[in-house]
């Protein structure tokens, strides 16, 4: 049985998946200016949180200024010294997928920045949203939506990496 919801509730998220398109694209990007390969603030990755501990905590967690790991010319932070060694030896395991941008935005052909509290992991893959509003947009169809990301992704124009 279908859970209730409110009529308000109903007629926003109609709202918000009209103004975002219904459906995931297919194979398009509206972003034309190139982006980093990866979302980073300060040179910081994921917001300064721990990308493994969404894997071994099953949540996320700040990482520590002095527990960090360049990757990609950037600096990744880790709660715990296991962790950073865990990421040094298998970085793509455990990095965000779509360069730490939006999941839903991508699935849509767009850009947009993280919440590290909005994540999911689906079949070894870490995917971040923008928000918890978003986020439960992704999940509608998130097998749909991570396929659209992968069609979209390659299409976004990037900066080279700089540094390793």
């Amino acid at each position: 049985m279908p859970l209730p919801i409110s009529r308000r509730t109903a007629t926003v998220t109609l709202a918000a998946l009209l103004l975002l398109g219904g459906c995931a694209t297919d194979g398009s990007v509206s972003q034309t200016k190139p982006i980093p390969p990866l979302n980073a603030e300060n040179g910081v990755a994921l917001k300064g949180h721990d990308p493994v501990a969404y894997f071994s905590a099953g949540k996320p967690m700040s990482g520590q200024a002095g527990i960090e790991h360049r990757w990609r010319g950037l600096t990744w932070r880790f709660a715990s010294v296991a962790n950073r060694d865990a990421f040094a030896a298998e970085p793509e395991r455990y990095a965000p997928q779509f360069g730490g941008y939006c999941a839903f935005a991508i699935s849509r052909g767009y850009i947009a920045d993280i919440d590290p509290a909005a994540w999911a992991v689906e079949r070894g893959k870490l995917y971040l949203n923008n928000n918890a509003f978003a986020h439960q947009l992704w999940e509608v169809d998130r097998p749909g939506n991570i396929a659209a990301g992968e069609r979209n992704w390659p299409l976004v124009p990037k900066l080279p990496v700089v540094g390793g």
